[in-house]
């Protein structure tokens, strides 16, 4: 399939599964709309379709919680096809039924590269006033983050939930995991593996703790101080705290733009202590940022994909920059394709379950960006070619082998069609440079 094929393809992947304002991931395996999943997508709606781009993110804005959370999951109506739904979750933080915890904030970042895509004129004028409505929404979700996913002001975020983090079964959840009590969770049938393989997806052991944790929550009432304080997992993530982060600079731009002084030297305090906690993460005998279990005080031992998202936060000291070069290097010797989801040399990689070993097309766009706005463009451009190889070779599949290739889990994703379009497909290569 040629390149025009393929972009025409990604923009069909999107119109087919919007579902009026909002997408979904991929029809059957995940019905609803998913917090990061829709941000990213509202960079491949802004390739063709601005207007689209923007009423993606305000839709995930609707189901924004009282005290400010923006949930992983927003249930627009009850598919019996997807497990746990609605009513398992139990929650009733807001005007739409949702899940009870958030995901990784990509959306100040997207909000900002919407607006800094409309460049002159009336466009210009346009993209700043939707901005501007979403402002507060977003400086009520950062301050969440900060109050309920950094209680004790360590200047890292912590997540609830391995689905918090957007990275389900990580190896960096599995020690914790283990210390989470199954109890309270009643006979259940899951749905994702009669969609996907079940060896490419988490275990029942994992299913079962994953409830266990809802089950604590709900007991009680996805309170957010009280999660915070009792929830059996609590564990501050490289990834979340890289990309929340990375967003706050870019809220901190946006503040500027819109004249909102206040809360720009706010949003400065904010990345001054995420700078300084970062440390907090820093594994010094792997050289490279890893997650903390914050109720047990230890450091996890792997490297995953988020520790590369290090120069995507900002953080580009020269350790750091060496260290983090020099992994990927050795990794890319490991596999054919960059950038596994975790490091091929620990014992826990698995190349197609999840996020035990596999590619993520958005993990890569991400990671690519930190190192072109480094510096490293030679790096960059590694990551931008493997993701465009697997999306030539295996489709728009949610995730491929770093090994082989293979396309894997879900398939017509729309994510991975996003980030085609804004940013792998070598049409869009061509029109950047």
């Amino acid at each position: 399939m040629s390149n025009s094929d393929l972009d025409q393809k990604a923009k069909s992947i999107l119109i087919e599964n919007d579902q009026g304002g909002y997408t979904v991931p991929t029809k059957g395996l995940y019905p609803y709309q998913w917090n990061w999943d829709s941000v990213f997508v509202a960079l491949g709606f802004a390739t063709f379709d601005q207007d689209r781009a923007w009423r993606e993110i305000e839709m995930l804005f609707e189901g924004q919680w009282r005290d400010g959370m923006v949930p992983h999951i927003l249930f627009r109506k009850d598919d019996p096809s997807y497990f746990p739904g609605p009513s398992v979750w139990g929650t009733n933080g807001g005007p739409i039924p949702s899940s009870g915890h958030s995901q990784p904030p990509v959306a100040a970042t997207v909000i900002r590269e919407l607006v800094d895509t409309d460049v002159t004129g009336l466009a210009h004028d346009r993209a700043l006033y939707r901005a501007g409505a979403l402002f507060p929404k977003l400086m009520q979700w950062h301050r969440w983050f900060l109050a309920y996913r950094d209680p004790d002001d360590l200047g890292v975020i912590a997540v609830i939930h391995p689905w918090e983090s957007g990275r389900d079964n990580l190896p960096d959840w599995d020690e914790a995991l283990r210390a989470v009590e199954i109890a309270d969770i009643g006979p259940y049938e899951r749905k994702d593996t009669s969609h996907v393989d079940p060896s490419m997806r988490p275990q029942k052991a994992d299913y079962d703790r994953y409830l266990s944790i809802m089950a604590a929550c709900r007991a009680v009432d996805w309170d957010p101080a009280e999660v915070a304080r009792t929830c059996p997992f609590f564990v501050a993530d490289p990834g979340v705290t890289f990309i929340f982060l990375r967003a706050n600079r870019d809220l901190l731009s946006l503040a500027e733009r819109l004249g909102r002084d206040a809360e720009a030297e706010e949003i400065r305090g904010w990345i001054a202590k995420m700078e300084a906690g970062a440390k907090t993460l820093w594994h010094e005998g792997l050289k490279a940022h890893v997650a903390f279990d914050e109720r047990s005080g230890k450091l996890t031992d792997g490297i995953s994909s988020a520790s590369f998202l290090a120069l995507y936060a900002g953080i580009r000291d020269e350790t750091t920059m060496a260290s983090l070069q020099a992994h990927f290097d050795r990794i890319a010797s490991k596999v054919r394709y960059l950038m596994p989801s975790y490091d091929p040399d620990h014992a826990s990689y698995e190349p197609l379950r999840y996020w035990r070993g596999p590619v993520w097309a958005m993990i890569n766009y991400m990671i690519a960006r930190g190192f072109a706005e480094a510096g490293d463009t030679t790096r960059a451009e590694r990551l931008r070619a493997d993701t465009a190889d697997l999306i030539e070779t295996g489709g728009f599949a949610e995730y491929f082998s770093p090994e082989t290739g293979a396309a894997a889990g879900g398939g017509t994703f729309s994510w991975t069609s996003a980030i085609w379009l804004s940013w792998a497909s070598p049409t869009h290569a061509e029109h950047a440079a």
